[in-house]
């Protein structure tokens, strides 16, 4: 790009320049925003909060890298915070610059740098000021890593708080080395943050405000007294949770679709098709439109056990399961998958052992049938089973960053043949490291105990999460899979 073209673009994206040089009010600029005049089409008053503290603290030099699937709300949640950051009488809006990377090349990043800082040179008087910038859907320009790193070890960019989102993460691009080792500030929270459709917690805040939540649990306290009085205080309200539950599992977090499943009843084929869209570009962008379709079918319909690649590259005509390892890999980088590996008694990972894959969000089981003619719904069975999977992979994360790409979940095998779902593994406390509670998925709603004893004869305690079946008597406890998913968060 141009120098004209570059200035031109940042002029456009960052308004409140203009109203703070004109003395006005510049946050008046969010009433017209396109993307926020979408939402509230759409809007439940859900918000996220991953970009709070950037909201609220003065430049510090942090660096946030903020990571999450399309559609799920970045960009608003970027917009929100930089709403804020324009109101606070503290910081004038010319140290706040906005960065649409779409289309650009990492020298265009380079050139971004230097004429973002020239172009809001005003408020470096009587001294330099550090600014705040935001870089929306930089992780599709390659080398951008490199080039922030340079950066912020030669430039002032250095001492400048620094927001970079993406939605699908390049192997190549060392996040970790170029950007993270000594370069993300002193600021306490994460570095790397996911954005994710909403919990069922969220989910139900938006849509069901009057239901009363237990408190959220740290996963290795599950069991304990405190959770117990908690779950006998709700228990006259396990089938609305069982009914709210089945909502989530048809429609998911994705703020739109809930709202649209929440006003409507259903979630909009259009938005589906975004979706859709967004996976095919992601994941395989060069084969058939039923392709990705076929492999989302594939993936959900197998969800409640460890996966069979090669088996599966066969059923789906891929030359080789290179093939398919190559989609999945994509999948993970686009936030649209989890694994869930298999896991000795110590928690460690069984190399080379076969893993599950579970959809990030219970709305992408459905894509199949709902864009391609022939291919079945998904099971409540597996859609309960992977979703309370995903709660669990959530809150490990958020207690010990890092771990979301491949170490957060994992399933463990009995001597006799059966299966834990999910396994305990080690997560910080502020004791220690201690493990999770084991937890069991059962979509069952009466006679739980025979399905309590792979988890009985395996570990003599842990939970079941079932339909709507709540008991808390005995070492296993059978707990309905929403009220699960609300104590993990």
């Amino acid at each position: 790009m141009r120098d004209d073209e570059i200035r031109k673009l940042l002029t456009t994206a960052n308004p409140w320049w203009n109203a703070a040089a004109q003395g006005t009010d510049p946050t008046a600029w969010a009433s017209a925003h396109r993307l926020l005049l979408d939402r509230r089409e759409y809007d439940l008053g859900y918000r996220a909060t991953v970009l709070d503290d950037v909201a609220t603290t003065y430049p510090d030099g942090r660096l946030v890298v903020l990571t999450g699937p399309r559609r799920v709300g970045k960009s608003a949640a970027m917009l929100d915070a930089i709403t804020r950051l324009c109101g606070r009488p503290d910081l004038d809006p010319r140290q706040i610059v906005n960065v649409q990377c779409d289309g650009m090349s990492v020298a265009d990043v380079r050139r971004v740098l230097t004429l973002g800082r020239a172009l809001t040179s005003s408020v470096d008087q009587p001294s330099p000021r550090p600014r705040v910038w935001f870089f929306d859907e930089i992780s599709g320009v390659p080398g951008w890593s490199t080039a922030l790193k340079v950066a912020r070890d030669l430039t002032d960019f250095g001492r400048d708080t620094v927001v970079a989102t993406g939605s699908r993460w390049v192997s190549d691009e060392d996040i970790q080395g170029n950007l993270l080792a000594g370069r993300a500030g002193k600021a306490d929270g994460h570095r790397v943050r996911q954005l994710l459709p909403m919990t069922f917690r969220d989910y139900i805040t938006a849509t069901r405000s009057d239901l009363a939540l237990p408190r959220p649990s740290h996963p290795t306290d599950l069991m304990s007294p405190d959770v117990r009085r908690g779950l006998e205080r709700v228990m006259f309200l396990v089938d609305d949770y069982d009914l709210a539950w089945q909502d989530y599992l048809t429609c998911g977090g994705f703020p739109r679709a809930a709202a649209e499943h929440a006003t409507t009843g259903g979630v909009s084929q259009h938005f589906v098709d975004d979706l859709l869209a967004w996976l095919r570009r992601d994941v395989d962008p060069d084969a058939l439109p039923e392709s990705v379709p076929l492999l989302l079918a594939q993936i959900a319909a197998r969800a409640t056990s460890p996966l069979n690649r090669a088996r599966l590259a066969q059923t789906l005509g891929y030359l080789s399961r290179q093939t398919l390892d190559l989609r999945i890999t994509r999948l993970a980088n686009s936030h649209a998958v989890v694994r869930c590996h298999q896991r000795h008694d110590d928690g460690a990972r069984v190399v080379g052992a076969q893993y599950k894959l579970y959809l990030v969000d219970p709305l992408l089981a459905w894509l199949p049938s709902r864009t391609s003619a022939g291919l079945d719904e998904p099971d409540f069975t597996a859609l309960s089973e992977a979703t309370v999977g995903i709660a669990l992979a959530r809150v490990v994360e958020d207690l010990d960053e890092g771990r979301w790409a491949d170490d957060t979940i994992g399933y463990t095998r009995t001597g006799s043949g059966g299966e834990v779902d999910f396994a305990p593994v080690r997560i910080p406390t502020a004791a220690g490291p201690a493990r999770t509670i084991p937890v069991e998925s059962k979509w069952v709603g009466t006679r739980w105990a025979a399905e309590a004893r792979t988890i009985q004869g395996k570990y003599g305690h842990g939970i079941l999460a079932t339909k709507s079946v709540l008991d808390l008597d005995g070492d296993v406890w059978a707990v309905p899979a929403p009220l699960v998913a609300l104590l993990l968060g």
